[in-house]
């Protein structure tokens, strides 16, 4: 079995990423010991291609100005395949069909080629080579927050598949005919267990519009029959989670589980969400593969494309 990478080496030089998300972009710089030197952080102009494609040029410049380059990466939503280099099956609906990458390139006009990648790959390369998945050859990123997506990491290595989409277990079927997805599909995980989908389901429950955060947080103080529905939309979130993402384990067999995410705050997720995870498990030999909270926060998959 081969060695996982054990990260890029010093004489390539500062490296400079951006994560473009939904809401923020955020980009950071780092050093040749892989040291964060420079970080900023701005709001998506998710509407404007051309303003996203401005935005991420900007930040470049800003995080490149007065050192010398050896790597610029960007991490967005969606998947970039062919030899078109287009965008596809992203959730900011103004990146699909444009050539991102070949864009922003123009833009800078740099004589490094510029990378990238979908956002969950990168937040899974972070945590494998410098995060809660270090030291393990097969690691599963999964990210759970606005939506839900995921990254494969073989032997420090994205494996995206044929076409860029391997680890996408958001939109995988969990109940078939189930809630209606932007995707055009019924029953996707995402619809299940993003943060938006829990905070939509706890209203139909109770009627109360409230944050996951706050769900999560404060349900000790409420009255009886609030901490009933709290355990019955519990209850739910815990088995759609382990039915997710035990079929992943079972097709993958990882060797670590990493969350990211908003939702990757949760502390039962490790425990109860773990067991309901390895309980659903094909093979007895799985059922304990680990299941960790990230170590780099959000801002893995800045951090990750640097690395690619």
């Amino acid at each position: 079995m081969a060695e996982p990478y054990a990260g890029p080496a010093a004489r390539d030089g500062c490296r400079v990423g951006v994560d473009l998300g939904g809401t923020k972009t955020e980009a950071v710089m780092l050093d040749e010991n892989l040291q964060v030197r420079r970080r900023a952080r701005v709001r998506t102009p998710a509407h404007s291609y051309e303003m996203i494609v401005g935005t991420i040029a900007a930040l470049v410049r800003e995080m490149s100005s007065g050192v010398r380059v050896g790597r610029i990466g960007v991490c967005a939503p969606g998947t970039t395949f062919g030899d078109d280099d287009l965008v596809h099956n992203s959730n900011t609906p103004s990146l699909c069909g444009r050539p991102l990458r070949r864009d922003i390139q123009k833009r800078l006009d740099v004589q490094q080629q510029v990378k990238m990648e979908n956002d969950a790959n990168c937040f899974g390369l972070a945590e494998a080579l410098m995060g809660a998945g270090s030291g393990f050859h097969t690691v599963f990123g999964v990210i759970m927050g606005t939506g839900v997506g995921g990254g494969i990491i073989v032997d420090g290595r994205i494996h995206g598949g044929r076409t860029g989409t391997a680890g996408e277990w958001g939109h995988h079927t969990l109940h078939r005919g189930g809630n209606p997805c932007y995707c055009g599909m019924r029953g996707c995980v995402e619809t299940y267990l993003s943060g938006p989908a829990l905070e939509r389901r706890w209203e139909e429950m109770t009627g109360r519009r409230e944050s996951m955060q706050h769900i999560t947080s404060c349900h000790k103080d409420w009255r009886p029959d609030l901490l009933k529905e709290y355990g019955r939309w519990k209850d739910e979130l815990l088995e759609n989670f382990g039915y997710a993402l035990a079929d992943v384990v079972d097709i993958l067999d990882p060797d670590v589980v990493v969350l990211g995410g908003g939702l990757s705050n949760i502390g039962f997720l490790y425990d109860e969400g773990a067991d309901s995870v390895h309980k659903k498990i094909f093979s007895p030999l799985a059922s304990d593969v680990p299941i960790l909270q990230n170590k780099l926060g959000d801002s893995a998959g800045v951090i990750g494309a640097c690395l690619l």
